[in-house]
């Protein structure tokens, strides 16, 4: 890897790269001393489209179901601030289907900007919920999250 390209930044993405698009908006408690969302937040928005599919998918009981992921990996780039008022949408794909995990990306979107004020991604790992230990993808979960991988 040459000097250049080990140094080269991130581009943002798409709106149209992500395959799942939920509405979020911020909140006057998302917002730090500097006037902006705070970088932490948007690791709230990622777990809230994330969970909000795999709920609406009928694939995630938070109290119920038998297996659970857990964030095991995480990462995000930030281009540009979000602020407060205003509408953030988050995209959703999938990145790697494993037998056991899955590597979620997640592109975060301000007003009608089609570029990403940030995105990033997280790793599950589905455990036995009692046990904790890995487990295969239940074939529900594998099908609700087929539509989201990315070509």
């Amino acid at each position: 890897m040459s000097a250049s390209s080990a140094t080269e930044r991130e581009r943002p993405g798409s709106q149209g790269d992500y395959a799942h698009i939920l509405p979020i908006t911020t909140r006057w408690a998302d917002m730090d001393i500097y006037g902006h969302v705070n970088n932490v937040v948007f690791y709230s928005y990622f777990d809230t489209v994330v969970n909000e599919y795999l709920m609406a998918q009928g694939v995630l009981d938070p109290e119920q179901s038998p297996v659970i992921g857990l964030v095991v990996e995480t990462r995000c780039a930030y281009f540009r601030s979000l602020t407060f008022p205003a509408p953030v949408r988050a995209g959703l794909r999938v990145a790697r289907l494993g037998s056991s995990s899955v590597r979620y990306e997640i592109g975060i979107f301000q007003g009608a900007d089609e570029s990403a004020c940030a995105q990033g991604h997280f790793v599950h790992v589905y455990v036995d919920r009692h046990t904790r230990r890995p487990v295969a993808l239940p074939e529900p979960l594998r099908a609700a999250l087929l539509p989201l991988v990315k070509g």
